[in-house]
């Protein structure tokens, strides 16, 4: 399910730096929030 959820926002990722840019507000908001999913899964015992 949080890999289901961490791919759907890397998609949406690449989406928004492919229309807005790398470096706009959204795309780095949207990139800070995969970093947040991403580090849950670093956090859970294994």
């Amino acid at each position: 399910m949080l890999a289901h959820v961490i791919e759907k926002k890397r998609l949406q990722m690449i989406y928004l730096a492919s229309i807005t840019g790398m470096t706009s507000k959204k795309t780095i908001k949207c990139s800070q929030e995969l970093d947040e999913l991403l580090n849950l899964v670093q956090n859970i015992p294994n």
